[in-house]
């Protein structure tokens, strides 16, 4: 089984950064190497939108238009953690932030149904 969970979040002002953590933990995710670790956030009455995702493996990365420039995602394998590095917040960035991950040497995954497991979310709220 895998487990992930988020840490980080918290209320920052406009232009303030934040890095969300996500620790992955588990039996297969020891066993395994191959995941797609990706980022969402969901706002109040909205759907779960993608922001970005992460190869396990090779460390490459894809993001949203919206977060472009300004997210970057990064791993520590080691530390079977990934992060979601946030700078030039913008209020519109209030949401709760979920990571997931999903086996398989397919890591390019923008759509939540495409994620098996997920973690609680964390609160980011950046004030105007």
């Amino acid at each position: 089984q895998v487990q992930l969970v988020e840490s980080g979040g918290g209320l920052v002002q406009a232009g303030d950064s934040l890095r969300l953590s996500c620790a992955a933990s588990g039996r297969t995710f020891s066993i395994l190497s191959s995941y797609a670790m990706g980022w969402f956030r969901q706002a109040p009455g909205k759907e779960r939108e993608f922001v970005g995702v992460i190869s396990w493996g090779g460390g490459s990365t894809i993001y949203a238009d919206s977060v472009k420039g300004r997210f970057t995602i990064s791993r520590d394998n080691a530390k079977n953690t990934v992060y979601l590095q946030m700078n030039s917040l913008k209020p519109e960035d209030t949401a709760v932030y979920y990571c997931a991950a999903d086996p398989g040497s397919i890591w390019q995954k923008r759509k939540v149904a495409e994620y098996s497991v997920w973690g609680q979310g964390t609160q980011v709220t950046v004030s105007s």
